[in-house]
């Protein structure tokens, strides 16, 4: 797979008017996407070639290179964040997701990437969306946090179990999930992945 790195004026358009590209996650993104659900992606200072809005997008992480979502374009705009002067100005880009696969990405390291945006030929883009299939069928889940709080009184208790959320979060705390109805299939997840929570298995 190839990608087209020609300006806009040179490519072809798709029959629905709209391009294709391939993002590539700022360092860290990824992690943090597994974490917490998000619903779209904003990327700020990407210079170059600039996306339009209803142009489909290829998400990818890198090292090695994997598509882990699919998205579409839905707002370009310029940001002042310093003030004065006023030419000072950075792009954003927000893609919302129509598509995750952050805990089952595709390779991609055929495709070659030209910077954090990067068009990307429309046959290209066609070739990882079939690689990734559709979605798989939603069901209903049970996530639990227990944590044991010592405090005077119930509300007391549930302020003190916030600050250590807050505090903590997903990087040290595990939630606990398990389908519906079947409790005993529980699993711990600690930074987006399955972690073991039985100390005697470890020994």
């Amino acid at each position: 797979m190839t990608t087209d790195t020609a300006d806009r004026t040179d490519r072809t358009p798709r029959a629905d008017g709209a391009d294709t590209w391939a993002v590539l996650l700022p360092p860290g993104r990824y992690e943090a996407e597994r974490l917490v659900h998000h619903d779209t992606l904003e990327l700020v200072g990407a210079e170059g070639a600039r996306p339009r809005p209803g142009d489909q997008v290829a998400v990818l992480a890198d090292a090695p290179s994997r598509l882990v979502a699919l998205g579409q374009v839905t707002d370009i705009s310029d940001l002042r964040p310093d003030g004065p002067p006023a030419e000072r100005v950075e792009p954003r880009l927000v893609i919302t997701y129509t598509r995750r696969s952050f805990d089952t990405p595709v390779l991609a390291d055929a495709l070659t990437v030209d910077g954090p945006v990067t068009p990307l030929d429309p046959t290209a883009f066609q070739a990882l969306a079939d690689q990734l299939g559709p979605p798989p069928p939603r069901q209903s889940w049970m996530v639990s946090l227990n944590l044991p709080i010592e405090a005077v009184s119930p509300a007391e208790a549930v302020r003190e179990f916030w600050a250590y959320v807050q505090e903590l979060g997903p990087r040290e705390l595990p939630a606990f999930v398990w389908p519906s109805g079947n409790e005993l299939a529980m699993q711990a997840f600690v930074l987006g992945e399955e972690a073991n929570q039985d100390p005697e298995e470890d020994d």
